[in-house]
């Protein structure tokens, strides 16, 4: 009993340690361009995200162009008035190794192109063009990529070629094994796998990993069916019984995958697969393999080689011995370089009976842009939200890859060293710019030339522009700008033109500028009234700075505000006087009669004391007086 109840707890906690290490889930992002709310899609219900918030362009409803779309209504499509480049931008990706995927559409109305053409890039790089008749194929209806995705984000563009509107139904990103397809030494992190056949044989059904109940790891690839290579050429097998060794890392393909087959006959005993590509490209080509034929007992019984366009690049393959056995799952793996526009795979029997394959991967290898400095691609936001740049320039993505879509008006120049790409020039002029250039222009560092004349520009110079010490030629001409030139600019010693006529600056032109003009270069400062100092502009008076001139002119408000309040209080005394002088003018006649009447009862009473002398009285015994 005891026994027994050790063996169990065991058991409980092997059990534990193995679900406590188990595999979390892979990241997966499905989205549906266009839709206005997350949807649900038969026959695994996976959920599928809206696309609000991710890109521009115009929702539509859409025509699915092949029955392995995903059953999707809707899609985005982007018109070239919105710019040739236009992109979804998704956030929050963790750092590892994923399949992205894109179903392109039809925009269900009338007057639209029926087949847009446009390519398609991927963290920077071009991974795919379409061609037309893509609707007619179906493994032309989408594109896939194995790529690693390292800095929390990816960028998917859709680049116009002149051809229609492209038009998206899906996208989806799925991560899967970081050592997945690893193919050999030159495989990594600069490296895309595009996805150019992926084939499942001796069977007429499509399917998806998930069809096969595959390992969500696998990236829910898409395997198109092929019965037979040719007529009466070849015989398709299949069984039931279960497949060994096929579901492991890293590639963790279905079991179900190797449970059909193609096998040659004896009218033709060579199997032979041809397929169309790209030319001078290098291709990964993956061939699946595993014993099904219940004729094939044991080993030494089926040995062929395998030829890729004539070369043959694997001998004596025993599938039953080098597998371990029947029913057991065999992947061999080659890289090629094609230098035409086909790819042949032929297996040859050698002795015993007829050559099998169960599958067949290839994969175009593509090696990953290096990207621009993202300081300059800030920059470059930057300078397209302050100078209002119309929508048709795009200026979405990378500015300088893929290198056959770089940004309108940009100039890009690769730094070997750094690995890095750089803006050079911008040459802008007659755009309809009508905004002002900020101080994030000054981190465009290894900026050559800058061409913004002819528009609408307002504001000044901004002084960080005369940190760009590698500006050689400056053109500024026949905007609005205003305010004085940078003293900065004189530092730049490797410009050599500088045109900033027709604008409306003012002060002193610096004279490190003006020096410069003996050594050959060449400026245009004419067409601004207000600029001084050099030959050729008026002659400059007492040069004050900005705070000077405020002083000055605070100073003159001020006095001139003392000198009226002085205005007012003497003309206010003045007034004062002059109504004091009328007043008095008006009492003076009567003033001059109480006077004379006062001077008349002096003397009367001078006259009768010299009459009265010998009889004085006092007061009393004359009377009151009749006078007070």
């Amino acid at each position: 009993m005891l026994r027994f109840t050790l063996l169990l707890l065991l058991l409980v906690f092997f059990s534990y340690l193995a679900s406590s290490s188990a595999r979390p889930a892979p990241f997966a992002m499905r989205i549906s361009c266009g839709a206005r709310e997350n949807v649900r899609t038969p026959p695994t219900y996976v959920r599928w995200y809206k696309d609000f918030g991710y890109t521009g362009g115009i929702p539509a409803n859409a025509t699915l162009p092949s029955f392995i779309t995903p059953p999707l209504k809707t899609l985005r499509y982007f018109p070239l008035s919105e710019g040739p480049e236009n992109c979804y931008g998704i956030n929050r990706v963790p750092k590892g190794h994923y399949t992205v995927r894109i179903f392109f559409g039809l925009i269900a109305q009338p007057n639209f192109d029926r087949e847009p053409l446009f390519d398609v890039s991927v963290e920077g790089t071009l991974i795919h063009s379409l061609e037309s008749g893509w609707t007619s194929n179906d493994e032309q209806t989408f594109v896939e990529a194995l790529v690693f995705l390292l800095d929390g984000t990816v960028s998917i563009c859709f680049h116009s070629t002149g051809h229609g509107d492209p038009a998206i139904i899906s996208i989806e990103i799925l991560q899967v094994d970081n050592e997945a397809y690893y193919f050999g030494p030159e495989w990594g992190k600069g490296v895309i796998l595009k996805t150019t056949s992926r084939l499942t044989c001796g069977t007429s059904k499509p399917r998806f990993d998930e069809d096969y109940s595959g390992d969500h790891w696998g990236g829910d690839r898409y395997w198109h069916p092929i019965r037979t290579f040719g007529q009466n050429a070849d015989e398709p097998r299949s069984t039931e019984n279960a497949i060994k060794q096929a579901s492991n890392a890293p590639n963790f393909y279905p079991e179900a995958l190797y449970q059909s087959a193609i096998v040659s006959t004896d009218s033709q005993p060579d199997l032979t697969y041809t397929m169309d590509v790209d030319p001078n490209k290098n291709y990964s080509i993956w061939l699946h393999f595993a014993e099904i034929d219940a004729s094939i007992s044991g080993a030494g019984q089926r040995v062929f080689d395998v030829l890729i366009n004539g070369d043959t690049l694997f001998e004596n393959i025993d599938v039953v011995e080098r597998s371990g056995g029947r029913y057991t799952a065999l992947v061999l793996n080659t890289t090629v370089p094609v230098s035409g526009r086909t790819l042949t795979i032929t297996l040859h029997p050698k002795s015993g009976y007829h050559a099998i394959i169960n599958a067949i991967e290839v994969f175009q290898i593509i090696a990953a842009e290096s990207k621009t400095s993202p300081e300059e691609v800030k920059a470059l936001q930057a300078l397209k939200k302050a100078l209002g740049l119309p929508t048709r320039f795009g200026w979405n993505g990378d500015p300088c890859v893929p290198e056959q879509h770089p940004w309108s008006g940009a100039d890009c120049h690769f730094d070997k060293s750094g690995s890095k790409w750089f803006i050079d020039g911008l040459d802008l002029d007659n755009q309809g710019l009508n905004g002002f250039l900020p101080d994030d222009i000054s981190k465009l560092h290894h900026l050559q030339s800058l061409n913004l004349s002819g528009n609408t520009i307002h504001g000044a110079i901004p002084s960080s522009l005369g940190t760009v010490n590698s500006l050689k030629f400056l053109d500024l001409s026949y905007n609005l700008l205003n305010g004085s030139i940078p003293e900065s600019l004189g530092q730049l010693t490797e410009l050599r033109i500088l045109n900033l006529n027709g604008n409306s600056l003012s002060g002193r032109v610096p004279a490190a500028l003006g020096g410069r003009l003996l050594n050959g270069a060449s400026f245009n400062f004419t067409d601004n009234a207000g600029l001084c100092g050099i030959p050729g502009l008026r002659t400059c008076g007492p040069h004050l700075s900005a705070g000077a001139k405020v002083g000055i002119a605070f100073g003159a408000s001020l006095l001139f505000l003392v000198l009226v309040i002085c205005l007012v209080c003497y003309w206010k005394r003045r007034q004062n006087i002059l109504r004091a002088q009328q007043m008095a003018a008006r009492g003076a006649p009567y003033a001059k009669a109480r006077t004379q009447f006062s001077h008349d009862i002096q003397m009367s009473r001078h006259h009768n004391h010299h009459h009265n002398n010998g009889s004085t009285r006092t007061a009393a015994e004359n009377g009151p007086s009749l006078l007070s």
